[in-house]
C-alpha cells in the first residue's frame, strides 16, 4: 500500500514538475520568437527628424535612413516593419515598457546604458558647431571654451552634455527645443549651435542663415547604437549587434545614411572635413 501511494505521489510530482517547466519555458520564449509570432518588428520613430526619420502627414508613410535600417532588419527576421511614433526622450522609455522592440540612432551615453542595453555601433557620429561667423572655423574645443562665445544648445541632449564637459567657461544658452536654439543663432543671439553631423548638415540646408558646419578638434566621435530592453535574451542581443556590426563593416549603413541625405542635396563629399561615418 505504501509503495502504491509513494508511486502515485512521485507520478503526481513528476506531472507537476513537467507543468512547471512547461510554463517556465513558455515564459522564457525568446524575443526573436515573440517578434516572429507577432509578425512585426516595432521601432521608435521621431517626427521631423531628417535624415533619420520623416513621416508624410498625407500618407502616413515613414522615410529616412533609420527606417531603411529597420526595414532591412525586419526582412532578415522575416517580418514587417512598424514605426511607432515617439520622441528622442521617450524612445528609451518605449523600449523599457515594451511598446517598441528597438530604438535606433541613440548616442551611447553611459547613463543611458543603465536604462537600456546597447548594440554594437551602427555608425559613428561627431559633434559639430554650426556658425555664420567665419572666425569660429578651425577653432578647437579648448578655444571655444571662452566666455566670449555664446553657444546655443537644446536642453538635456547629448550635445548639452558636450557643453558641460568641454565648454564650461563658454556662455551657454539652453533651450527646450532645437528650433529655439537654431533661432537664437539665426537672429544673432548666439554665435553657434552644437549638434551632430547629420542633423547639422540638414539644418544648414533648411536654414542657411545659421552658417556652416565645422568639426572642432579633437574630434568628438560617438558611436550611434540601437537600444534594447534590458530583459531581452542573449540571442536577440547577439542578433542586433551582429546586424549592426555586419552592415557597418560592409558599408550598407553608410549607403542608407547617404540615401537619407540625398533629398537635401548632401553627398559624401559634402560632409565636413575630419568626419568619418565608420569611426
Amino acid at each position: 500500500m505504501f509503495l502504491k501511494k509513494f508511486a502515485a505521489g512521485m507520478a503526481a510530482a513528476a506531472l507537476a514538475l513537467a507543468a512547471t517547466l512547461g510554463a517556465a519555458q513558455a515564459q522564457q520564449k525568446s524575443t526573436v520568437d515573440e517578434i516572429r509570432d507577432r509578425g512585426v518588428l516595432r521601432i521608435a520613430g521621431i517626427l521631423n527628424e531628417d535624415p533619420y526619420f520623416s513621416k508624410d502627414p498625407r500618407t502616413g508613410e515613414w522615410r529616412g535612413f533609420v527606417v531603411e535600417m529597420g526595414r532591412n532588419m525586419a526582412e532578415e527576421l522575416g517580418v514587417k516593419l512598424e514605426v511607432v511614433e515617439s520622441s528622442w526622450s521617450n524612445s528609451i522609455l518605449d523600449v523599457q515598457s515594451g511598446k517598441v522592440d528597438l530604438a535606433f540612432a541613440l548616442t551611447a551615453l553611459p547613463k543611458r546604458a543603465l536604462a537600456v542595453h546597447f548594440s554594437a555601433p551602427t555608425y559613428y557620429n561627431s559633434f559639430t558647431i554650426i556658425s555664420p561667423k567665419a572666425e569660429l572655423a578651425g577653432k578647437t574645443w579648448a578655444e571655444l571654451n571662452d566666455p566670449a562665445y555664446t553657444i546655443a544648445v537644446d536642453l538635456g541632449s547629448s550635445q548639452d552634455q558636450i557643453t558641460k564637459a568641454y565648454l564650461p567657461k563658454a556662455n551657454i544658452l539652453r533651450f527646450k527645443t532645437r528650433d529655439e536654439a537654431v533661432l537664437a543663432v539665426a537672429t544673432g543671439k548666439a554665435d553657434a549651435i552644437i549638434n551632430t553631423v547629420f542633423n547639422s548638415m540638414v539644418m544648414t540646408k533648411k536654414n542657411p542663415a545659421i552658417g556652416k558646419v565645422h568639426v572642432p578638434q579633437p574630434i568628438l566621435s560617438s558611436p550611434s547604437v540601437v537600444g534594447m530592453n534590458q530583459n531581452s535574451d542573449e540571442v536577440w542581443r547577439g542578433f542586433v549587434s551582429a546586424w549592426a556590426d555586419y552592415n557597418r563593416r560592409v558599408g550598407n549603413n553608410q549607403t542608407w545614411i547617404l540615401m537619407g541625405l540625398e533629398p537635401f542635396g548632401i553627398g559624401l563629399d559634402d560632409l565636413p572635413e575630419g568626419f568619418d561615418i565608420n569611426g
